[in-house]
Formats: C-alpha cells, sequence, structure tokens
C-alpha cells in the first residue's frame, strides 16, 4: 500500500535525506538516483529499495511513497527536481573482469561518469578508484547515464591492487611516455588501464612501478580530457578484440 508524506520533517524523510552525504552512503551501503529514466533502469537491475514520487507521477513498486514538493526538494539533489527519487542498495563486489580501469585521483565528477558509460561500453566492466570523487556522487550517477548499475565498483589502494593482481599487464597514461598507444603492443589478455589526475596525471609513485607508460597521439594541444582519453584507450583495446 502506497503511504503518503508531506512533511519534510518526518523521520523516515530525514534519514533519507543523509543518504546525499557520503559517510551516510557508506554507513548504509545505499544511495539516491533521481529521475524517470534512471528509477527505471535501477528497478531493471535489482537494485531498488524505496521509492518517492510527486503527486502527478505513478510508479508500481512495492515500498513507494507519495511525497509533497516540499519533501521532494529535501530528496533531491537539483535546483528543478523530476519529481522522483530511489534509494538504491550498492551492489556487492562482483568477480573481476579480464579488463580494468584504474582512476588515481580523479576528481571531476561528469569525467568519472563519463568513464563508466565508456567502461561499459567497451567492455571494461570493473573500475578502481583510488582517492577519486565517489562512485554514487549524484553527479557522477547523473553523468553514468545508467552505467553505474551495469559494472564492478571497488575503492582500494592502487598499488596494493596492482601487487595483489600480477596476472594484470597495467599500462598508465604518461605525457612524457615515447610510446604511443597506437604503437601499443598488449601482451596479456588481462589488461589494467590506469588514468591519472585532470591536472597531475598519474602519481610518481604508481608510475616509478609500472613498466608500460602510453600516450594518445594528438595535433595541436597539449592534453586530452581524462575522461575522453580513457574512453579513446578502452575503445582501441575493445577494436583490437582485446575483450575476452
Amino acid at each position: 500500500m502506497m503511504i503518503q508524506i508531506d512533511s519534510d520533517k518526518n523521520d523516515l524523510i530525514k534519514e533519507i535525506s543523509k543518504l546525499k552525504q557520503k559517510k551516510y552512503r557508506n554507513l548504509n551501503n545505499q544511495y539516491l538516483v533521481e529521475g524517470p529514466h534512471l528509477v527505471k533502469e535501477a528497478l531493471a537491475k535489482g537494485v531498488l529499495l524505496k521509492v518517492f514520487f510527486v503527486s502527478n507521477m505513478t510508479f508500481d513498486f512495492d515500498n513507494a511513497y507519495q511525497v509533497s514538493d516540499k519533501v521532494m526538494k529535501k530528496l533531491s539533489n537539483v535546483d528543478a527536481p523530476q519529481g522522483i527519487v530511489a534509494v538504491c542498495e550498492k551492489r556487492p563486489k562482483q568477480e573481476l573482469s579480464n579488463n580494468i580501469l584504474l582512476l588515481d585521483n580523479v576528481q571531476d565528477p561528469g569525467n568519472i561518469g563519463t568513464l563508466m558509460r565508456s567502461a561499459v561500453a567497451f567492455g571494461f566492466e570493473t573500475i578502481i578508484a583510488d582517492n577519486s570523487v565517489d562512485f554514487y556522487n549524484d553527479k557522477v550517477i547523473r553523468s553514468s547515464q545508467g552505467a553505474i548499475f551495469k559494472i564492478n565498483l571497488i575503492n582500494t589502494n592502487i598499488m596494493d591492487f596492482i601487487n595483489n593482481n600480477l596476472d594484470y599487464e597495467y599500462y598508465a597514461t604518461d605525457l612524457k611516455s615515447d610510446k604511443y598507444l597506437s604503437d601499443q603492443i598488449f601482451t596479456k589478455r588481462k589488461i589494467g588501464i590506469i588514468l591519472g589526475n585532470e591536472g597531475q596525471g598519474v602519481s610518481e609513485d604508481i608510475l616509478n612501478n609500472i613498466d608500460n607508460r602510453l600516450k594518445i597521439q594528438i595535433k595541436d594541444m597539449e592534453s586530452l580530457n581524462v575522461g575522453v582519453a580513457g574512453s579513446i584507450i578502452m575503445y582501441d583495446v575493445f577494436k583490437r578484440g582485446e575483450i575476452l
């Protein structure tokens, strides 16, 4: 039975709105998504827990709440709410994919969302993040366009991960490298692509422990946006048939 909530002082609403903060997302292993498209994607992937929507909308789900515009504004992360917000559970960690993307201190939510979309599209079904923007940041989720529901997301120290997963061949982007992506020969069927901070690139600590460094051949520009660069590299690996 659908429940109606009109007050933004409601205890449930106050608890749910805390999921806007990273510490509560981590504590509860839950996060918020907003808008009809993302809510439907969450339902299809079986991660939907609760749905809140305004009176001019409907949503067929057992744990559904009709709320006032004032409540919706409290739950929403945008200035113009789309009228529907849902609570989702984080997916448990999956088995590592054959090809993985590793993010070292990537700070722009739009870049991470873009990389999620490209990773799903090009078969990099695991993303490792170290000291980067939270995967479940609302801007990341919106820019991922639903890719967040289709990928294995892990937060851990990159060097620890590399040392514990030596069956992968790792390639770090480095503008100082003398080897272009087009010249690179991938020698293993398990590949890890490491992307770095928007301004500083991959940290020296990681670069000093990686044998393979590469860059993308470009003209008239010093560098590419990390979301664009990562997408190009993943597509290049994909089109070479490296994905198992």
